[in-house]
């Protein structure tokens, strides 16, 4: 039995919302992750089986290795088609915005969003949400958006209506907001979820293989520079740090998304238990933090880089150059010793 976490007035309010239009518009952050993509994806299957005119506009584009999943030809990239991405948020008549807490996580697409005459409706799971949406559906003890999307989809009584590749694209925004569930990932309702979408078709070991063994030469090759020559330790503080400069970006030929997961691998390392990545952009460090146990690398994320996110998860991003925004975390790491 799953619980009915989502409150039975939002509920009613998503069905009347949905039930008054035809055209509706999925929104997602900057980046895009797994999350992001196996959120809206799996609202958009949903809601084209109830017959609505759903169209998903993402900012910038998605990871190469999330370009399998069922639909995601259909998605449209702001950066990419502003113009008519612009006069779509001008016609929408509902807007979902998914997987972000506040609208300047959408980057340069926020303006068109937030000026759209349409509602919007949030549903996400990072702590602290905007009050730019009429309605809320935010729930951060949940492991992940597409698990608030079969949540969702179950309480407004359409659990038929998903469809296999519905179901794929849920589980695949599950896996990979918890790392392949090795964080965030020890409630048993989650398993209850995967028992039903695996009833319903889905092959989780295939689905792991197309999202997490699907690297590049050059991504491997990327891996392996960045571990055995860019990984600093900080045993005292039981920490890992990776830096990646724009220009060691290019001598490995790299391509969106192709830093995936470099940040969990240094938590394998015996006695680390807070890793980060510090990875140069074309005008800011992004910054990736995950931890282990009760560290809490949401904490460090908003302390030191104006980020956020969940305990074992977060991130953060730095306008400065790499060598302030290290300098920055080296000199700060002993506040948070007591919390090792």
């Amino acid at each position: 039995m799953i619980s009915k976490i989502i409150a039975e007035d939002l509920i009613s309010k998503v069905e009347n919302a949905i039930d008054a239009v035809d055209k509706i518009t999925i929104v997602v952050h900057v980046g895009p992750d797994g999350d992001a993509m196996g959120s809206s994806l799996a609202l958009w299957h949903y809601l084209m089986t109830i017959e609505k005119d759903p169209i998903i506009i993402v900012p910038t584009e998605y990871p190469n290795f999330l370009s399998w999943m069922p639909g995601i030809e259909q998605v449209l990239v702001y950066e990419n088609d502003k113009e008519k991405c612009d006069d779509i948020f001008e016609k929408t008549e509902l807007i979902f915005t998914l997987d972000f807490n506040v609208p300047s996580r959408m980057a340069k697409m926020e303006h068109a969003v937030i000026n759209s005459p349409a509602p919007k409706i949030l549903v996400d799971h990072h702590l602290h949400p905007g009050d730019y949406a009429q309605i809320a559906i935010s729930y951060p003890e949940i492991s992940s958006t597409s698990e608030l999307i079969f949540r969702l989809i179950c309480r407004m009584g359409d659990f038929s209506k998903i469809n296999i590749a519905c179901a794929e694209c849920i589980y695949t925004g599950m896996m990979t907001d918890t790392g392949g569930f090795t964080y965030n990932s020890n409630k048993a309702e989650i398993y209850s979820i995967i028992f039903e979408l695996i009833k319903l078709g889905v092959d989780k070991d295939d689905i792991y293989r197309k999202v997490f063994n699907n690297y590049s030469a050059d991504r491997m090759r990327l891996m392996g520079y960045a571990l055995h020559k860019k990984m600093k330790l900080y045993p005292e503080y039981q920490t890992a740090l990776i830096t990646l400069s724009l220009k060691e970006l290019e001598e490995f030929n790299f391509q969106n998304g192709d830093a995936e997961g470099l940040v969990n691998m240094p938590l394998s390392i015996n006695g680390v238990v807070f890793s980060v990545f510090m990875r140069e952009d074309s005008d800011k460090i992004k910054i990736s933090l995950r931890s282990q146990g009760s560290f809490p690398a949401n904490k460090v994320s908003a302390d030191l880089f104006n980020g956020g996110g969940h305990l074992n998860a977060a991130g953060g991003e730095s306008y400065s150059t790499m060598a302030v925004a290290v300098k920055k975390f080296e000199d700060n790491l002993a506040d948070y010793k007591d919390f090792l």
